[in-house]
């Protein structure tokens, strides 16, 4: 039997992404601002990455925080929490969210964003991409 779309549900690629909360010890999340050129430029968002052919998120999660921010991970320390599924114009993202409290290293931004530090309640003060943008209520509410 055929599959139907719904009107509005034209089928578009999918895009794997995982994303981490970093909780410090004050329980303060850490978010980078986009860079200018990138699509989305300027919101901020949760560390992480596309996934690559055949690598779990927690792999995707332990090379992109080493590569983006000078940190070591083990997967041991990837909790995963909550995920978004959103449509954007020419893809559809999906996006498991981990928490991480312990890691390697200071978190430095290395390749031209902005990080920030923030407490769980003001994570709403910062322009965030659609599809970040529900996360946050779980992290708040975990946090």
């Amino acid at each position: 039997m055929p599959t139907t779309v719904p009107d509005g549900l034209a089928a578009k690629p999918i895009l794997l992404v995982a994303a981490v909360a970093l909780v410090d010890a004050d329980s303060r999340v850490l978010i980078a601002q986009r860079p200018k050129g990138k699509h989305l430029e300027d919101l901020w968002e949760f560390p992480g990455g596309k996934l690559r052919d055949g690598e779990t998120p927690e792999a995707a999660l332990i090379r992109e925080l080493n590569e983006e921010l000078g940190i070591d991970v083990e997967d041991s320390c990837l909790a995963p929490i909550s995920f978004a599924s959103h449509a954007y114009e020419d893809f559809h993202l999906l996006m498991p969210l981990y928490v991480c409290r312990i890691w390697n290293g200071t978190p430095r931004p290395r390749e031209g964003q902005n990080l920030k530090w923030v407490k769980p309640a003001r994570l709403r003060d910062y322009p965030m991409p659609p599809a970040d943008t529900p996360l946050v209520a779980a992290l708040r509410d975990l946090l």
